[in-house]
């Protein structure tokens, strides 16, 4: 007798998952489709050869998670060998407004849309793991539910599944979304009907590679995350490199750049989910209220957001390159009273930070005998730097007299 998963004759995928479609739409979810656990194993775009290539070019950067668990990355069978179908579910946390509109504002943070709101991990983890019993209940099958935890290539699979495609900037683009979807998956035992892939439709479209600021896009399709402003403000954990900090501009946390620029983004509707809509304290707030906040003080501000993750001091590293970068002189006691903060991370951007908007001749009075006092090697060297731009008038490099590794 066939179960409820099989796929009869004459029947389209849609039609056989549709009361999974009806599942997931009653969650929150915006999208489900499914693809085989081997998918990734056939794809068009060899994603276990784009990943190879990756982490041999070393662009992962400090993420050595991913070349530790890339046997399982590249293939979910590794990850769990019983599994026969992947159910990937989009959810959309698409804007009310212009995220880019807020560069134009330097004495503000600009901060992600992804993180404006609530961590989506605890928004999509909850509502899958309801979705994953129904699927259990519905076929049999065991499951497991990973969101962005787990060494699983999402994108591509979401890609196979129809969801979308992987854009040039390898990101996943809907017709439907934008570039604005987070996304889950439920492995299941069961054998759910494949849906059809999405086909490319970036076409000649090169506005995602354009408007990167740093350069971070070798090629369409390729990205080096070393030079991704979202990595740089969210992953790295150490100094950020003075090639880089005028770029940055006042993005505080993450860059929406190339996924705003996206034409896709015009047949994307405002999120259903109102908890992704950006909370008061992480709406693109001043930089002088970022540059105050001690540790106690930056995570009750940004409890339940996935700024808190990061942690205090990359945050205000990344508010004192906004702060060197806003001209905003009024920010010069707060960035000076950062000289001092426990954190060698923070007192080399606050040096760089005032020998950008400090008055003249500040660097040449303080800087001897704060270096006579300081311990750390990397802040020594950001006031010796910082000493000869004073002194030579040497402007910051922009991101435009820079060239992309090749």
């Amino acid at each position: 007798m066939p179960s409820s998963t099989d796929h009869r004759p004459g029947e389209s995928s849609a039609q056989a998952n549709a009361w999974l479609a009806t599942a997931a739409r009653a969650l929150g979810f915006d999208h489900a489709r499914v693809t085989s656990a081997d998918a990734l194993r056939t794809a068009p775009r060899d994603a276990a050869a784009a990943l190879d290539a990756f982490l041999a070019d070393g662009w992962h950067g400090d993420m050595d998670w991913m070349a530790t668990h890339a046997a399982r990355r590249r293939d979910p069978l590794v990850l769990w060998p019983q599994a026969r179908s992947v159910v990937m579910v989009a959810m959309s946390y698409a804007p009310a407004e212009n995220p880019l509109a807020i560069l134009d504002q330097p004495s503000r943070a600009a901060i992600s849309v992804y993180a404006r709101g609530k961590d989506y991990h605890d928004i999509v983890k909850t509502r899958l793991k309801q979705l994953a019993r129904t699927i259990a209940d519905k076929t049999g099958g065991e499951v497991k539910v990973f969101v962005d935890t787990a060494p699983l290539m999402e994108k591509p699979l979401a890609a196979r599944a129809g969801l979308g495609w992987q854009g040039k900037h390898t990101n996943l683009v809907s017709r439907d979304d934008g570039s604005w979807l987070f996304l889950g998956a439920v492995l299941t035992t069961a054998a759910l009907a494949p849906d059809e892939p999405e086909t490319d439709h970036c076409g000649r479209c090169t506005r995602c590679l354009d408007a990167c600021p740093t350069r971070a896009f070798p090629a369409p399709y390729r990205l080096d995350a070393r030079r991704c402003i979202a990595y740089l403000t969210i992953e790295h954990k150490g100094h950020i490199a003075h090639e880089f900090r005028a770029a940055i501009g006042n993005r505080v946390f993450g860059c929406d750049d190339c996924l705003a620029v996206c034409p896709w983004n015009k047949f994307a509707a405002v999120a259903r989910e109102t908890r992704f809509a950006a909370r008061a304290e992480t709406d693109n707030p001043p930089l002088a209220v970022l540059l105050a906040l001690d540790d106690a003080s930056f995570r009750s501000r940004f409890a339940g957001t996935p700024i808190k993750r990061t942690g205090r001091d990359r945050v205000i590293r990344n508010a004192l390159i906004a702060a060197g970068n806003s001209g905003d002189t009024v920010l010069v006691p707060l960035i000076e009273a950062l000289l001092d903060d426990a954190s060698p991370l923070v007192r080399a951007m606050a040096v760089w930070a005032l020998a950008r908007i400090a008055p003249p001749g500040y660097v040449a009075a303080h800087g001897l005998r704060r270096m006579a006092i300081e311990t750390d090697a990397d802040v020594r060297t950001e006031w010796l730097l910082s000493d000869a731009v004073a002194e030579r008038g040497i402007p910051e490099g922009s991101a435009h007299d820079r060239t992309s590794p090749e």
